[in-house]
């Protein structure tokens, strides 16, 4: 393997949490008055920041209710996301196949940190990251490539050495303004063609050949 450290989105990426944001989602609309959204909507908007999904379905841009359709969400999408959560077939032989090879894993996401690292811990996954960087600790969300460059940083790596796996364009476009390697992941609701605007390394259908393309 060519690359020094493969970093992660987590979000129809690595794992599937759909039915605890869409719950979250019905929630939250519940409590700020909005009509209940689609759920396949609500999937589709999986990888933004929650505010802009918020708002992209709700038609709501104050700062205001942004914040506290945040709240609302959480109480009921983060403690059911710890339990529901599910990994994609094939994610916790990927990690550990880049452990046992020596090669740091991370994962830059949306996501707060403190969940994924709560989501991870019961699944006994956690110790297979190198870093677990999210929504939190970075001023701009992707596709700025702020929590890509500072998690590449952290490693001692350079862009050009890392390659970044995610579903969404927003990764795409994120991984092309670090200057890091890219790898698209089929396993959410963006489909093949959308990634052709982007440089990428490899296109992997599910985590099971994106393990084997990487030789582990």
């Amino acid at each position: 393997m060519d690359y020094r450290a493969v970093l992660f989105d987590f979000d129809f990426t690595l794992a599937d949490a759909s039915q605890a944001i869409v719950a979250g989602f019905q929630h939250g609309f519940a409590q700020m008055g909005h009509p209940q959204p689609d759920p396949d909507a609500v999937r589709g908007t999986i990888g933004l920041p929650l505010e802009d999904a918020y708002t992209l379905l709700s038609g709501d841009a104050d700062q205001a209710r942004r914040k506290e359709f945040r709240l609302h969400f959480s109480q009921v999408a983060v403690p059911m996301q710890i339990e529901v959560t599910k990994m994609f077939p094939g994610a916790e032989d990927l990690l550990r196949g880049l452990k046992a090879a020596g090669i740091p894993a991370a994962i830059v996401s949306t996501k707060r940190a403190d969940t994924l690292c709560r989501v991870l811990e019961k699944r006994d996954l956690l110790g297979l990251l190198t870093a677990v960087t999210g929504s939190e600790m970075v001023q701009n969300q992707k596709p700025d490539p702020e929590g890509l460059c500072k998690t590449i940083a952290g490693l001692g790596l350079t862009p050009e050495q890392v390659l970044y796996c995610g579903d969404t364009v927003i990764d795409a476009e994120a991984a092309q303004r670090a200057g890091a390697h890219f790898c698209a992941v089929l396993n959410g609701t963006t489909p093949r063609e959308a990634f052709s605007a982007f440089p990428a390394d490899h296109i992997a259908p599910d985590l099971e050949e994106l393990r084997l393309w990487l030789g582990l």
